[in-house]
């Protein structure tokens, strides 16, 4: 039908034909379709119903898992109805609601002596609440603590879980609201670490989020793999990482537009860290650091990134990296964009 499959994305074909764009998204036998002209649309829809037994289900308003909720403001995206049916199959539907999911600064380590609990349902509980955390980045870093302890959990490894989805309890029909892009950044990222975060191996978290013309559209909180020796180190790598999301967001963005986009702005809040990013010369702070964590220098150097630093207060990014208190969580998760869509 004339399709070209996506390099930077497998699941995503496109098709060109004069000034009229499709683009089509498929997984398995799902497929939902988008583009310039719905004469086109209607078109493509005709040509495979020929070809396949198909159902035509209109608008999207409902893709695995997904409610998507389409209108002349925006688009909503939430998974209440999956949301609900997590907390029943856990026999969590008549909990107390709570307004954080897990307590600030909260240090779970391996329990050794704590009683075991059943692993098979441990894991079930978090891997459908990882699930979860495709609408809702305000869950990322909590669930991503928790999975951490999948080979053998304990009771106080559960109730940190049963805190979470506590919270999914208080806030089942918060979403992400995507409308027409205002920002003056078309492609902006936040990136951020907290130092040696996990008490076993002390270890960072990183964080990154990116924001197309002011819509969030990825978002990561995971732990590094390697000790960092400071704070600059583990805000570099960090870094690096989002530098690797933003390219390849970047590369997905212009293979769907056809236009060559801007530089990403990434903002970062330690200027030490921004620093070495620019300047190599600060050697003997990194010469130490794996080879591979550089790749953001030639970024910049290509004019590719645009490293701008940010306040604390501002970093976006933070809530993907701690555990933070009541009020903070709750402006941070303002900031991310989540919001309650009732």
């Amino acid at each position: 039908m004339g399709f070209v499959k996506c390099p930077q994305e497998q699941a995503v074909y496109k098709r060109i034909r004069g000034s009229e764009t499709l683009i089509i998204g498929v997984y398995v036998d799902d497929i939902f379709v988008t583009g310039t002209s719905s004469k086109e649309i209607k078109a493509f829809k005709m040509q495979m119903m020929k070809e396949f037994e198909m159902s035509d289900l209109g608008f999207l308003s409902y893709y695995l898992g997904m409610e998507v909720e389409q209108s002349e403001h925006g688009i909503k995206l939430k998974q209440s109805s999956y949301a609900r049916k997590i907390l029943q199959q856990t026999g969590m539907e008549e909990c107390n609601p709570t307004s954080y999911p897990m307590q600030a600064k909260l240090k779970l380590d391996k329990d050794e002596e704590g009683d075991p609990v059943d692993p098979t349902e441990y894991r079930r509980m978090v891997g459908s609440l990882r699930y979860l955390t495709h609408t809702r980045p305000d869950l990322a870093y909590s669930v991503g603590v928790v999975s951490r302890f999948m080979e053998r959990p304990t009771s106080l490894h559960l109730q940190a879980v049963k805190q979470i989805l506590r919270y999914v309890k208080g806030t089942i029909d918060f979403g992400l609201m995507y409308s027409k892009g205002a920002a003056e950044d078309v492609l902006a990222g936040y990136s951020d670490s907290n130092l040696a975060g996990d008490i076993i191996d002390r270890k960072s978290t990183s964080g990154l989020v990116f924001y197309f013309l002011g819509n969030i559209v990825a978002w990561a909180s995971q732990k590094q793999k390697s000790v960092a020796l400071s704070s600059c180190e583990a805000e570099f790598m960090a870094a690096t990482a989002a530098a690797c999301q933003g390219i390849w967001l970047r590369g997905l963005l212009t293979e769907l537009t056809g236009e060559e986009p801007e530089p990403i702005m990434l903002y970062v809040d330690n200027k030490s860290a921004i620093e070495l990013m620019k300047n190599p010369v600060f050697h003997g702070r990194s010469k130490h650091i794996d080879t591979r964590f550089h790749f953001i220098r030639e970024c910049i150097e290509k004019g590719l990134i645009i490293v701008k630093h940010v306040r604390t207060e501002d970093q976006r990014a933070d809530i993907l990296t701690k555990a933070l208190p009541r009020v903070k969580f709750r402006e941070m998760r303002e900031l991310l964009g989540v919001k309650d869509l009732e």
